[in-house]
């Protein structure tokens, strides 16, 4: 039995862009169902077996926690979300590391379609296994969230610009990608277009 069985392991939702390809407005207020696609992501994350769940905001940051009230979650603002995605990523570790989260798994805000199913696949994947960063590989590609141990929280935090966890992920040796039966993750949000497409694509599965 891996030691890592009762890790804590907890969700850190990134919602603080600027939405800048987005022409409608802020994406991740943008409906599915009558649900902002933010709230999709926070649903999803709450409902899984993470042991806590912290929102990055940013950009529209107080329209954005509206859009969450009422889930069981922290909410940290970002102010320099201008920067790029690694500003967030850093609030997250910060938060993480202050709440001696074991493991963080990294959320989009614009990713509203990945199941709870595939959360605890990666979840599952860590607490059995010896890797070091769980990564979601659906038909073969890789995809979001991913799953870091906190042995690379502070290479994380060094990240710059919107580069995330990638390089760290193409680095590290004990790397496990997983591959998921849910297209939901590659199906992030950047336009009306993809908002309106992969709604009709979940739709039809």
């Amino acid at each position: 039995m891996s030691s890592r069985n009762q890790a804590t392991v907890g969700g850190v939702i990134l919602a603080a862009g600027q939405s800048s390809r987005y022409k409608s407005g802020n994406k991740l207020l943008a409906t599915v169902g009558g649900t902002a696609v933010v709230r999709h992501v926070a649903e999803t994350a709450c409902e899984s077996s993470l042991s806590d769940v912290v929102a990055i905001l940013g950009y529209e940051g107080v329209a954005v926690a509206e859009a969450l009230e009422g889930l069981s979650l922290s909410v940290q603002h970002n102010d320099e979300y201008a920067t790029g995605q690694s500003a967030s990523v850093r609030h997250g570790v910060d938060y993480a590391q202050e709440s001696d989260w074991e493991a963080a798994l990294f959320l989009l805000g614009d990713m509203p379609f990945v199941r709870a199913e595939t959360i605890e696949r990666l979840l599952e994947a860590y607490r059995t296994g010896t890797a070091t960063v769980v990564v979601p590989e659906h038909e073969g590609r890789r995809g979001n969230p991913v799953l870091f141990d906190n042995c690379h929280f502070d290479a994380l935090a060094s990240v710059s610009g919107d580069r995330g966890g990638r390089d760290i992920i193409e680095t590290t040796e004990r790397t496990a990608f997983i591959e998921v039966e849910d297209p939901g993750v590659h199906w992030d949000i950047d336009t009306d277009a993809d908002l309106a497409e992969f709604t009709d694509r979940r739709d039809s599965l």
